[in-house]
């Protein structure tokens, strides 16, 4: 059993004021058969007669409350880390997440002292709808993440950060949500870099994330809201409309980029890296908004020439993509663009095209083959044999080699399809998989089955949004 507070889930389990403008401690002793352990977002105290005690000193939004109850092992990761998890993921997960304390510190250096205590992970059942959930003391994480090789653990560093951004410093609500999540996925990809010693090569690593991070938003925009919907501005009128059905990626990657380009005019890194550390202590414990932080942000810069030319009516409240696209390094691409091209000509893919790309390089030019015009079959299963797509374990990879298969309509394809959908309920891959589906006339009554069967498996934000996506719901 799990919790799912946000965003405004919490009045599902406790009476509250179920807002982030509010904020409150809270302690808990809860009750469970000794074979069960309990998690909350808190401290953990002591389990006595089946009874175990939580406390948590430090004022949260009410979408930050969370329980879990489960047959758990743990592995220490750290002076202040857990890993927990049912037993069979409990080895895989304690390897996958062994770095915990590294990005803990590196988090620090930038944003200062870590105020939680304790940062633990709980990996959840695949039916978990999001990569993570920031919950204090205790990030619920996705399964999907356990790649095997690490790559994925940038969604830890990105919990991480919200143990600044959303947690200590909050949208006061759901409208300004980009002050949560912009704000994180900024300092995560900072973070990030700031691991990798050599300064240009850092520099090279956080702005190709950025370039991955761009792809998502570009996507998101011209095929899954519409350049003109009013949930692709950044600060979005949520008048009438429940913050589960405005979610998408806009105020994360849009933020992001927001916030890039403000650093940029404001001097880079050097500059912009103290206002942040003063930012995050001046708003701590508290609840803001948008206007707030830009009050704050031209105090500070008050003398600073650039900030005078941002619009910020049309970044704040203009519909679809950003007014300006920072000039991000585009060295770790090239590769990447060059085997695009070969491949669009009718060049045969070959092992030898990817052999020296990362995994997230990897799954740069697989998102880049998403948007070019669909493969012809013969191509796409050469692709599929050469770059070692069919039996990838990282589920980045696979979801981006399911969705060209459904683009090129690979009919032999579509049980691992289905299969990937069924098996993980993570929003991020079944959504747009089941657009894609959907767009596939011939298999559309096939995917609405499946889905109807599975309906009873989903969390139920999941169901809801796909019922949406497949056009069930008005």
């Amino acid at each position: 059993m799990f919790s799912q507070c946000q965003p405004i889930h919490a009045r599902s389990i406790v009476p509250c004021q179920d807002t982030p403008a509010v904020k409150f401690t809270y302690e808990a002793d809860v009750m469970a058969p000794e074979e069960f352990t309990v998690l909350m977002s808190a401290l953990r105290g002591d389990t006595r007669n089946n009874r175990t005690s939580f406390h948590q000193p430090i004022p949260i939004p009410s979408y930050l409350l969370a329980i879990a109850v489960g047959v758990l092992e743990q592995r220490t990761l750290g002076p202040r880390s857990k890993v927990w998890s049912e037993k069979e993921e409990i080895e895989r997960s304690a390897w996958e997440f062994a770095e915990t304390e590294k990005y803990l510190q590196a988090a620090e250096r930038l944003c200062g002292r870590y105020e939680w205590t304790q940062y633990d992970l709980l990996v959840l059942p695949p039916s978990f709808p999001y990569g993570g959930m920031e919950n204090p003391c205790l990030t619920f994480v996705t399964p999907t993440l356990l790649a095997g090789d690490r790559s994925l653990a940038d969604v830890i560093v990105h919990e991480i950060m919200h143990s600044w951004t959303g947690n200590l410093v909050t949208n006061r609500n759901f409208e300004h949500f980009w002050l949560n999540e912009g704000f994180t996925v900024f300092l995560e990809r900072k973070v990030g870099a700031s691991l990798i010693a050599d300064p240009v090569e850092a520099k090279r690593s956080r702005d190709f994330h950025s370039l991955l991070g761009l792809q998502e938003l570009t996507e998101t925009v011209y095929e899954e809201l519409g350049a003109e919907n009013p949930l692709t501005k950044l600060v979005v009128d949520l008048n009438g409309v429940h913050p589960d059905d405005a979610f998408s990626t806009m105020p994360y990657e849009k933020g992001s980029l927001f916030l890039r380009y403000i650093e940029d005019l404001v001097g880079g890194p050097e500059v912009f890296d103290d206002f942040l550390r003063s930012y995050l202590n001046n708003f701590k414990k508290k609840s803001l908004d948008t206007d707030q932080f830009k009050a704050y942000l031209l105090n500070y810069f008050k003398d600073n020439e650039g900030l005078k030319t941002v619009d910020w009516n049309q970044w704040l409240y203009g519909c679809g993509m950003p007014p300006i696209i920072p000039d991000y390094d585009k060295s770790m691409t090239k590769t990447i663009m060059a085997v695009v091209e070969n491949i669009s000509r009718g060049a045969t893919p070959n092992a030898s095209d990817v052999r020296a790309l990362s995994p997230h390089q990897l799954i740069h030019l697989l998102q880049e083959l998403i948007e070019q015009p669909a493969l012809s079959l013969d191509t796409l299963r050469l692709l599929g044999e050469e770059y070692g797509l069919k039996n990838s374990r990282n589920a980045e990879i696979e979801y981006r080699w399911l969705r060209l298969c459904i683009r090129s309509k690979d009919q032999d394809r579509l049980g691992d399809v289905f299969n990937f959908v069924n098996r993980q309920g993570r929003m991020k891959y079944v959504r747009p998989i089941y657009r894609d589906l959907y767009a596939w006339e011939d298999v559309r009554d096939q995917a609405i089955d499946n889905f109807l069967k599975n309906e009873q498996n989903m969390m139920h934000v999941s169901a809801y949004t796909l019922k949406k996506d497949l056009h069930l719901t008005n």
